[in-house]
């Protein structure tokens, strides 16, 4: 497995080896040893898959508390994928990382507990694939909205299809500190 990093040093893109032949391939989506390794020692406990169309975008989601870990991959089409430090007192608050999954690539991004995390389908559909560290806790979902101009994210569409709880998500700056991770225990 190739791991690269980005310029968030705790979220990682992560490429899987993958065995091809005629007849197709294989490739290991997950192997624990392997992934502690790396550094990702996150025990899932949750998996998730999301079907979209194109121009959805499902974001900016975190929870806290039950704060997860998630490790996200396309297993077909393409997408704009999102990470946002939402950590307080992180040197990299409000910063991001982006970067452009695909089925063809079968890159995966480890995305740590404390960011918030989005993404937007580019091919005419996408279906997405996730492991998260804790479970789905809907009295601490969360979000931003995904055009928040203070994080100056770079989607590559103006006009997305969301659902009206994302098309609601507050500012960065808006939420109250408490409802936020914080970068150590407090």
């Amino acid at each position: 497995m190739n791991i690269i990093p980005t310029s968030l040093k705790e979220v990682l893109i992560l490429e899987p080896r993958v065995f091809g032949d005629q007849r197709g391939y294989f490739l290991e989506t997950y192997q624990r040893r392997r992934y502690a390794e790396a550094g990702i020692g996150a025990e899932f406990v949750q998996d998730n898959i999301s079907f979209s169309r194109q121009r959805t975008l499902r974001g900016l989601h975190f929870q806290h508390p039950n704060d997860q870990d998630k490790l996200v991959q396309v297993m077909e089409g393409e997408i704009f994928d999102v990470a946002v430090d939402v950590r307080r007192g992180s040197p990299t608050f409000g910063q991001s990382v982006a970067v452009t999954l695909s089925a063809g690539t079968h890159r995966q991004l480890f995305i740590p507990r404390g960011f918030a995390h989005g993404f937007c389908v580019l091919s005419p559909t996408a279906l997405f694939m996730y492991k998260c560290s804790d479970f789905y806790a809907p009295p601490h979902e969360a979000g931003i909205c995904w055009d928040d101009p203070d994080l100056k994210i770079a989607w590559p569409l103006k006009d997305p299809v969301l659902s009206e709880r994302d098309r609601a998500f507050p500012r960065l700056r808006d939420i109250p500190a408490d409802r936020l991770p914080a970068m150590v225990d407090e």
